[in-house]
């Protein structure tokens, strides 16, 4: 970009004045909060959401121009803030919204600042492409009403190179415009964890990725009304992009080594948990030593994807671009892989446990004919949030080798619950779910299964013989439950895994 280019985009940016209407894309986990803090900010006049009217996702506009939330996980000062800034919680400012929930996209025209916040899913991480459908009708949308002096920016996790490329290629198409020139253009990644949204927003550090100077600081712009701790880090447009994949590949990464130890403690015979507490011990200046939490599986939209992103963004750049040796495959993808390997794990401890129950009633106990409990749908403790649940691999299989499984989640709407597969059903009746029970299988550390008492899951399971308990979670404790004449398996706990039944 030339030193002109960039002058002239300076003096529209100046003669436009600070940004006051501001358009978010995307009314979703990272959409609707990012909008309720901008509407909230003194420093900006009007903020639009566009949500497309759907039969899927159209309900929203009426939930959200109603002060109400369409997120249904705990999501701490949300309601409160949205019934605020529509004018609905009769304060000073009743009748007098700041936000307005639209399928107008026209209103773009009248935008001073446009963000996209669209999911950008892979439906097969082998072949490496996105679908960015629906990423790239928004940016589309954008550019059909883009108007000089108009800032857009990709909140999106995307592909390291999409903002300079594709997304500015659209948007030129679209527009007739030129970035850089007549309209900035930033990457601005989320960095948000469901069930801390606001927090999340107001308090990390923002990365702000411009395809050049003048538009990372535009974008500064933007962004700074609305932190309260974290600071506005500038860098270039890849580098953003880049930041925001690697930083959940690497914890992805984390997670799969701190998977790979449970295994290792499993085969020993070992507490992955003594081990993690005696790593952990290790303190002191320029030691760095943390181990993550194993578990049944990573869920979510972005840990099990954004690894792959990172990926394209190299393969992208051709066979010699990067130094690499042929033989040994990416660290990165192995790590997603034994991730993705912990669902199959958790049905392999449901076999052994029913193998063990068998020995000792003398007859073969398998899956085939087992009756599986299955506790926690969504993929985080405490939330609604099912998208691309570790759950729904078990279920898959555990159906496939011949089980019975119901699924019980005390936060999942089971209305609305993502990634059922079809003829399964997802419901808050845990009694319901737990009656007849051969095993019990938890997937999620929701608050309601750390509380389970063995003594009345086993009335419920049948009150005699040997159930099974298999915790992905580390929430219940061994003892309780072998005691109460329970076969335990959890992920990590080769002191317990194996153990002699009691009764």
């Amino acid at each position: 970009m030339s030193t002109n280019t960039s002058t002239k985009l300076q003096q529209l940016f100046e003669t436009r004045g600070p940004i006051k209407t501001i358009g978010v894309i995307g009314m979703g986990y990272v959409g609707i909060p990012a909008a309720m803090l901008f509407a909230d900010a003194p420093e900006f006049d009007q903020v639009y959401g566009f949500q497309r009217a759907s039969k899927s996702s159209g309900y929203k506009i009426a939930m959200l121009n109603a002060g109400v939330s369409p997120l249904k996980g705990e999501e701490p000062g949300l309601e409160v803030l949205i019934a605020k800034v529509v004018g609905k919680d009769g304060g000073e400012n009743s009748g007098k919204p700041k936000f307005t929930c639209t399928s107008d996209f026209s209103k773009i025209a009248e935008c001073d600042a446009v963000t996209l916040a669209i999911q950008t899913p892979f439906e097969n991480p082998k072949d490496l492409i996105p679908n960015f459908t629906p990423l790239i009708e928004g940016i589309r949308n954008v550019g059909r009403y883009l108007t000089p002096g108009t800032l857009v920016i990709l909140e999106s996790t995307i592909t390291p190179g999409t903002t300079a490329g594709m997304a500015r290629e659209i948007l030129e198409e679209e527009s007739g415009l030129v970035a850089g020139e007549d309209f900035g253009l930033a990457h601005a990644p989320e960095r948000v964890m469901v069930g801390r949204l606001l927090k999340n927003i107001q308090e990390h550090d923002r990365i702000v990725g411009g395809i050049d100077t003048v538009c990372t600081g535009r974008a500064c712009e933007l962004y700074g009304p609305v932190l309260t701790k974290g600071q506005l880090i500038p860098m270039s447009s890849t580098a953003a992009e880049v930041t925001k994949t690697a930083e959940n590949t690497f914890r992805d990464l984390q997670i799969a080594a701190a998977n790979q130890l449970a295994l290792y403690c499993e085969a020993m015979g070992i507490n992955f948990y003594d081990v993690r507490t005696g790593v952990d011990s290790l303190k002191g200046e320029g030691i760095t030593r943390a181990i993550l939490w194993p578990g049944a599986g990573v869920g979510g939209h972005c840990l099990t994807k954004d690894t792959y992103h990172l990926e394209r963004g190299v393969q992208q750049l051709g066979p010699d671009a990067l130094d690499w040796p042929d033989d040994i495959a990416s660290l990165y993808v192995s790590s997603r892989l034994i991730n993705d390997f912990m669902p199959a794990h958790m049905l392999h401890l449901t076999e052994s446990a029913l193998a063990q129950i068998g020995k000792i009633e003398n007859k073969t106990k398998t899956l085939a004919g087992a009756k599986i409990a299955l506790l926690g749908w969504a993929f985080l403790n405490d939330s609604d949030d099912a998208r691309n649940t570790p759950a729904e691999p078990f279920y898959e299989a555990a159906r496939a080798a011949g089980a019975e499984v119901r699924i019980h989640d005390p936060w999942v709407d089971p209305e609305t619950a993502a990634d059922v597969p079809e003829g399964a059903d997802v419901t808050r009746d845990l009694e319901s779910v737990l009656r007849g029970a051969d095993a019990v299988v938890i997937f999620a550390g929701h608050k309601e299964y750390r509380t389970l008492v063995p003594a009345e899951v086993k009335a419920l399971c049948g009150g005699c013989g040997h159930p099974v308990i298999v915790d992905g979670r580390n929430v219940a404790d061994p003892d309780e439950w072998i005691g109460a004449g329970y076969v335990y398996r959890g992920i990590g706990r080769g002191d317990k895994n194996g153990h002699q039944i009691i009764g």
